[in-house]
């Protein structure tokens, strides 16, 4: 992507899905997963675009439901856990939830041995493991290095996908892309043209299924080459750019922090 100053995507009157990815889009990212707070003016923010999209609204994130959940209590939202692995297709409806293979678990249990005294974060999150090096950067080669041993123990099927400060590995069917394809074949997302913002590697794959339909893809803070069309700065300019767009139906469209 090549980044031009002051180029911006024109947002008009239509009819919008919003997908959402949390860590580093929504909350800036903290050393450990669990040392982040959702402010009472984001929630609010959410449940007015909820609003006013007519629910047309979905987090897509690599967090587990249940943790999200915990996060932003008492909003509930539309959405696609562990990178589409878990969902919950309304905000008050069922978790089709993803456990723990016994296979993963042993895998997490040595590689927390050996990594978790050293300011390495070993999440577990069902079928995804998630290894955060925020704390201990100069850790991340040699997580990297476990998890990619790894592959040739566990059953055919598993990837690794390197983050911007960590790296996991998951199911091949764990995909952002495929959690928002299956929001947009039910209502209230059908019909309507998609807008996806990311900030990681992970969502590479949204971005590109996004793209496919005709959509707005953003990425925020972006680090290299990304196939998303437009660039975000940083998680304040894209709470400003969604509190534009969508949050107040008076407020002009503006998207002066965007770049393509």
């Amino acid at each position: 992507m090549n980044i031009q100053a002051d180029l911006t995507p024109a947002l008009p009157e239509g009819r919008w899905a919003l997908f959402l990815d949390i860590d580093g889009t929504l909350l800036e990212h903290a050393s450990h997963p669990d040392a982040v707070s959702v402010s009472e003016e984001l929630r609010f923010l959410l449940e007015r675009i909820e609003q006013r999209l007519d629910g047309a609204l979905a987090f897509i994130t690599g967090r587990s439901i249940a943790a999200v959940d915990h996060l932003f209590h008492p909003l509930k939202l539309r959405i696609a856990g562990l990178y589409g692995l878990e969902h919950r297709l309304l905000p008050d409806g069922p978790i089709e939830a993803a456990d723990e293979p016994a296979d993963m678990a042993a895998l997490a249990d040595e590689i927390e041995l050996e990594l978790a005294s050293k300011a390495v974060y070993v999440e577990r999150k069902g079928p995804v493991l998630a290894i955060h090096t925020r704390a201990a950067p100069q850790l991340l080669t040699r997580a990297t290095e476990l998890v990619e041993a790894a592959l040739a123990r566990l059953p055919k099927g598993y990837r690794v996908i390197a983050g911007n400060a960590g790296v996991e590995l998951m199911p091949l069917e764990a995909a952002k892309g495929a959690a928002i394809r299956r929001f947009m074949q039910l209502d209230p997302f059908t019909g309507r043209r998609p807008v996806f913002l990311g900030d990681d590697t992970s969502d590479e794959n949204g971005f590109h299924t996004v793209n496919a339909a005709g959509g707005i893809s953003i990425r925020v803070k972006p680090q290299g080459e990304t196939a998303a069309r437009f660039a975000i700065e940083d998680v304040a300019s894209a709470l400003a750019w969604l509190e534009a767009n969508f949050g107040d139906p008076a407020a002009p469209t503006v998207s002066r922090n965007l770049v393509a």
